[in-house]
């Protein structure tokens, strides 16, 4: 969806056109995309209605390259918002699409605890250390460390936290999701929006409750107090619910059945469009 907004944007409101094949271009656009990864970021975190799409990415209470998959299906109705300016001063499409999946591959691999410092490039990138915070309830982290390639976004825009080692990252929701649901993980957070929207008194504040933080309510700031973020109770404790062995069995082999399928896919995709 990303992308055919920003084609339609391109066709009918550009401004001007940039060279494709201009080294100026490209740089411009390496820029850009990370700019707009940022903004388009922050605003899933600062915004309810987009916070309620892109909470089931922040569900998962282990940390792993399989979290970085963990993502929500609605995403692409609101991520296109904030590239939509670099259509409009003529950047090709083809050349933010090039941007576009190598910022999608660069943020799979900082999805990681087994990398635990990199050191003078963490001045620069966005590193898995940077990305444990991000995804931390811990409140000292919460909204942190939004950047996709380069971190000095956060620095620019005050939502930079360092990684404390005497403060581990707890991974999951300020109030964890105990369930595996895919629809439940999916849609939960809409539910919960829609019951305080008809126990809020006012249609003004009704109306605000998609537009500002998840923590806002009549009386607060627009992102909430963070002092109302839940303290981490030691020990923590994980969610970890019995599963039969005849389901783990279903879930590796309905799993393999689907990267065999895509595989498939991707193997004989000119042969079905012919």
């Amino acid at each position: 969806l990303e992308v055919f907004c920003y084609c339609l944007v391109f066709d009918h409101f550009r401004l001007t056109t940039l060279p494709w094949n201009s080294l100026s271009t490209w740089l411009y656009c390496f820029l850009f995309v990370d700019f707009g990864f940022y903004w388009a970021h922050r605003l899933a975190h600062e915004v309810n209605f987009i916070w309620a799409i892109h909470q089931a990415h922040h569900s998962g209470e282990d940390f792993t390259l399989v979290a970085a998959l963990r993502q929500a299906v609605l995403q692409p109705f609101t991520a296109w918002i904030t590239y939509v300016p670099m259509a409009v001063i003529g950047i090709p499409p083809q050349t933010f699409l090039v941007h576009l999946q190598l910022t999608e591959l660069y943020m799979l691999w900082i999805h990681t605890e087994a990398i635990k410092s990199l050191g003078y490039l963490e001045l620069i990138f966005n590193c898995p250390s940077h990305h444990r915070v991000h995804h931390a309830r811990n409140r000292k982290y919460i909204d942190k460390n939004y950047g996709a390639l380069f971190i000095f976004w956060d620095k620019l825009f005050g939502t930079y936290e360092d990684e404390d080692p005497d403060e581990p990252p707890v991974y999951g929701l300020v109030h964890p999701v105990e369930s595996y649901d895919p629809f439940y993980l999916q849609f939960h957070t809409w539910i919960s929006m829609y019951h305080n929207i008809r126990q809020t008194e006012g249609f003004r504040n009704k109306l605000c409750i998609p537009f500002k933080g998840p923590g806002w309510s009549p009386g607060k700031p627009r992102l909430g107090y963070i002092d109302e973020i839940p303290e981490i109770k030691q020990p923590v404790e994980y969610w970890n619910p019995q599963i039969s062995i005849w389901k783990k069995i279903y879930v590796v082999w309905h799993s393999a059945i689907i990267v065999i399928f895509y595989h498939e896919l991707s193997t004989k995709s000119n042969q079905l469009t012919q």
